[in-house]
């Protein structure tokens, strides 16, 4: 490793990381004079290694079991931001579907997709579903996708209706997260 951007592409340190710590660097200084030097065919198989580290870094790695550590290597992903991805899977248990990205406080869109371009769901977590019939409004609540007011309507509403029969149903409860349905269903038993 001869320079900063060699050492980014190796270690995949983010572009903020990297400017923090690059006045630190120091390389021996035959590096910059031998660079010059190089014959054409030496800076062609360079750059084949270059392509092959590249290639490897963007692995896809699982998003259930990346540290916030991991997550930096995004561009447009902090300290604080990844450090809020982690909070919100831990949360939820694990994230069951990629798209649930999309809903972390503060992470723009086209973050969220750069991140996926190197963190998937590659393993499922293993989740304790809430029985929305037996549950209590308190466990219905730790669910991170329904406030404590949401969790009580839904309890008001089996008293008065029954047993909710299909998460259509929970739709038509005040205040429930419609356009949450699919993602809130995959944590929840009838």
């Amino acid at each position: 490793m001869n320079n900063a951007d060699e050492f980014q592409k190796i270690t995949q340190v983010s572009d903020s990381l990297l400017l923090l710590i690059s006045p630190y660097f120091k390389f021996p200084e035959w590096t910059k004079t031998n660079s010059k030097r190089r014959s054409k065919s030496a800076i062609t198989s360079y750059q084949e290694e270059e392509l092959d580290a590249f290639g490897e870094a963007y692995q896809i790695k699982d998003l259930n079991s990346a540290t916030a550590e991991d997550l930096k290597i995004i561009r447009g992903i902090g300290d604080k931001l990844s450090h809020r991805i982690v909070k919100f899977r831990n949360r939820l248990g694990g994230f069951i579907v990629d798209d649930q990205l999309f809903d972390v406080y503060g992470l723009e869109p086209e973050v969220v997709e750069r991140t996926f371009e190197r963190f998937k769901v590659l393993s499922q977590p293993q989740i304790n579903k809430i029985n929305i019939n037996k549950a209590s409004a308190e466990e219905i609540s730790k669910l991170i996708y329904l406030s404590y007011d949401v969790a009580a309507n839904i309890v008001a509403y089996r008293k008065i209706n029954g047993s909710i029969t299909s998460f259509g149903e929970l739709t038509k409860i005040e205040d429930f997260p419609k356009d949450k349905i699919h993602r809130i269903e995959l944590y929840l038993s009838l």
